[in-house]
C-alpha cells in the first residue's frame, strides 16, 4: 500500500484550544472549526485556558487579546514558558503597537477584530502546515553555529537548544537557506507567512525575537543583518580552516 505524502501534513483532526469570552463569537468559530474537521475546546476566560492547555496539549491556541481575568498577551507569555504550542492572536485593538505587543509575546499569528471565520479558519491551517512534521523534510542546515532540522523542527545555538515560535523557526529556515541574499519585508512576509499582503511590522518583531535568541548582542548583530532601505539578509562567510603546529605557526592547510 503506498503512502499519500502530500495529505501527511494536511492539519487534519487536530486539536485546536479557542479562548474567546464573547459566547457568540466563540460559537461560529467553533462552528467553521469543526465543519473543516478540527477538534475544539474553548475556554471563556485566561486561567481556564492556562488549564485547558495544561491538559489538553492542543496543537494551536486561538487567543482573544481581552479576557476577564487574566489577558490574552498574558497568557500567551505563560503559554511561551512551558510549551512551543502556536498561537493565534484575535484583537479588537487596532492599532500598530498592540499587534506588535501580542507578536513580542510570542504570538505566531494575529487577526484583527472583525473578521471572516474562514479566514480564520484557512489561517489555522497554514500555521499548522509549518508546525506539522513534513513526511520528507527539507534536510538539516548549519551556520555560524546553529544547526537547524526540519524533521523535528529543533534548533540548537553551540549544542544549547533554542526555544522558537512556529514562524521564528521558519524565518531562521528561510534565512539560512539563502545566506548573504537581501530579502525585503515584503518578500519575507509572502515567504514565511504566505501572504500576499500583511502588516509589516509582523517582520519586523519577528526578526527582532529572533535577534535575541541568536545573536551575542542583538543591538549589534553578526547574524540577521539590516540593509536600510531594502531589509534583511544573513550573513555568513565560511569560517577559514587553520591548521596550527606546535610553536603556533600556521601549517601548510592554514590561511593563505
Amino acid at each position: 500500500m503506498t503512502t499519500n505524502t502530500a495529505s501527511s501534513a494536511e492539519p487534519r483532526n487536530r486539536r485546536i484550544l479557542l479562548v474567546e469570552d464573547e459566547q457568540t463569537i466563540a460559537d461560529v468559530v467553533r462552528d467553521y472549526l469543526l465543519k473543516a474537521g478540527f477538534q475544539v475546546d474553548m475556554a471563556g476566560d485566561g486561567f481556564t485556558a492556562l488549564k485547558l492547555a495544561a491538559s489538553r496539549q492542543p496543537d494551536l491556541v486561538i487567543l482573544d487579546r481581552m479576557l476577564p481575568g487574566l489577558d490574552g498577551v498574558e497568557v500567551c507569555r505563560r503559554l511561551r514558558q512551558s510549551m512551543s504550542v502556536p498561537v493565534i492572536m484575535v484583537t479588537a485593538l487596532g492599532t500598530e503597537d498592540d499587534r506588535i505587543l501580542g507578536l513580542e509575546m510570542g504570538a505566531d499569528d494575529y487577526v484583527t477584530k472583525p473578521f471572516s471565520p474562514r479566514e480564520l479558519v484557512l489561517r489555522v491551517k497554514s500555521v499548522l502546515r509549518r508546525s506539522i512534521k513534513e513526511f520528507a523534510p527539507d534536510p538539516p542546515v548549519e551556520a555560524a553555529g546553529l544547526e537547524l532540522d526540519p524533521a523535528s523542527r529543533t534548533v540548537t545555538l553551540r549544542g544549547v537548544p533554542l526555544a522558537l515560535t512556529v514562524r521564528e523557526f521558519d524565518l531562521l529556515a528561510f534565512m539560512m537557506r539563502r545566506p548573504n541574499q537581501v530579502f525585503s519585508r515584503e518578500e519575507l512576509i509572502k515567504a514565511v507567512w504566505g501572504w500576499d499582503f500583511g502588516d509589516l511590522s509582523t517582520v519586523t518583531v519577528h526578526v527582532r525575537r529572533l535577534r535575541e535568541k541568536i545573536e551575542t548582542n542583538p543591538t549589534k548583530p553578526d547574524l540577521l543583518k539590516t540593509v536600510w532601505g531594502v531589509g534583511y539578509r544573513f550573513d555568513h562567510k565560511p569560517t577559514d580552516t587553520v591548521q596550527l603546529s606546535i610553536d603556533g605557526k600556521e601549517g601548510e592547510h592554514g590561511r593563505q
